[in-house]
């Protein structure tokens, strides 16, 4: 008894659904990555050659606003910060994490005096601080 198939399989695959999977995908991460932005404050940033490995769990952005006036903003918030409230709201982010860190954004036209400021919070604290510069 021999039984013939009647239909044959296609051997042909249609790459249309491929593509536009990948096309789909593309777009997803192109939009991503444009939300995914640690320092959302404008900030000109001091240029550097040197990179830190290291990831910072939290970061204090000062931004010159002119007349010797500084605000600073916690995590890229928009909402200044004062300086005497810096130090409590550091303390409230990073009290959880076994190797405390944050970063410091800072304009090139804030004097360091500003960010050494900051920068003692880190040390009162026992926190490890990275200053943030842009490549050369």
């Amino acid at each position: 008894m021999a039984l013939k198939r009647i239909t044959k399989a296609d051997p042909t695959f249609s790459m249309s659904s491929m593509t536009d999977i990948v096309f789909l995908l593309l777009i997803f991460f192109l939009v991503t990555s444009t939300l995914v932005n640690p320092n959302a404050l404008k900030l000109l940033l001091p240029k550097s050659t040197g990179q830190v490995g290291a990831k910072p769990m939290a970061s204090v952005s000062i931004k010159d606003w002119g007349n010797d006036k500084y605000t600073y903003h916690i995590n890229g918030d928009e909402t200044p910060v004062n300086l005497s409230e810096v130090e409590d709201e550091l303390v409230g982010l990073l009290q959880t994490e076994e190797d405390p860190t944050f970063s410091i954004y800072s304009d090139q036209s804030v004097p360091i005096g500003e960010i050494v400021q900051v920068m003692n919070i880190a040390k009162r604290n026992h926190y490890k601080v990275i200053l943030a510069t842009s490549p050369e």
